[in-house]
């Protein structure tokens, strides 16, 4: 019978210790838009037992079997200022409640710059074995003869002429301007000019504007086969 007691004595004990601790829940929001902040970490510092939790989708978290008394916690995400919140007083067997908005973290980096290398004489068609140069739309519209037109600047190669500095024509060794076939995005232009004589494929207004062009392939021989019906030069 004296063992009763002594059970019961023990039993109230642990009651009495479990009860001296109580709950911290609450929100974690972005500061700046007040929208919920999803997967961060909010822990308590310094205690004995670690004590943490994850936000959830709404940025909801809950504390449980935190210690009575002043706690430090500490709320923790990518991409944000880290959040001490000193002096959180919890009372036993009560819930306490927070709203916690963090702050985005700005970081001064140092400057980046990024080169990309272009090899000319390797054209964007890969079956383009010789006679091929690319070019880009700088390259255009760098050269004072180019006079942002991309024909006036291909009759700068070897090998390729312009009939007289009024038209934009390709004379590719002699052969006709009629022979160079064009291609945007792989579909055949006729004529990418305006204001072009009949039965000619050259003016002094020349339609293609560079501004809104990528890197052009000129091929001057030995054309792919998918490029069959050139006779002088491909653009």
């Amino acid at each position: 019978m004296k063992k009763i007691p002594l059970i019961l004595a023990f039993f109230s004990l642990l009651s009495m210790l479990s009860a001296q601790t109580g709950t911290v829940k609450g929100t974690v929001l972005d500061q700046q838009s007040e929208m919920p902040v999803i997967g961060a970490t909010v822990q308590l510092v310094g205690a004995e037992t670690p004590v943490g939790a994850i936000t959830d989708i709404d940025g909801y978290f809950v504390l449980e079997k935190v210690p009575a008394g002043r706690n430090v916690l500490q709320v923790q995400y990518v991409g944000y200022e880290m959040l001490t919140l000193p002096n959180v007083e919890v009372s036993t067997g009560k819930d306490v409640i927070l709203n916690i908005a963090i702050q985005e973290k700005v970081s001064q980096l140092n400057e980046v710059v990024v080169v990309a290398k272009t090899i000319k004489d390797r054209p964007q068609n890969d079956m383009a074995a010789v006679s091929a140069r690319q070019f880009s739309v700088e390259e255009v519209n760098r050269f004072s003869g180019g006079r942002s037109d991309v024909a006036r600047l291909a009759s700068n190669f070897a090998g390729v002429s312009a009939p007289d500095d009024s038209r934009n024509d390709i004379v590719i060794r002699g052969n006709s301007p009629t022979g160079v076939l064009w291609r945007i995005e792989g579909i055949p232009v006729p004529n990418p000019n305006h204001f072009s004589t009949f039965g000619t494929t050259g003016s002094p207004v020349s339609a293609l504007n560079p501004n809104v062009l990528r890197n052009s392939d000129f091929l001057t021989s030995a054309f792919p086969a998918e490029y069959g019906n050139a006779n002088a030069g491909v653009f």
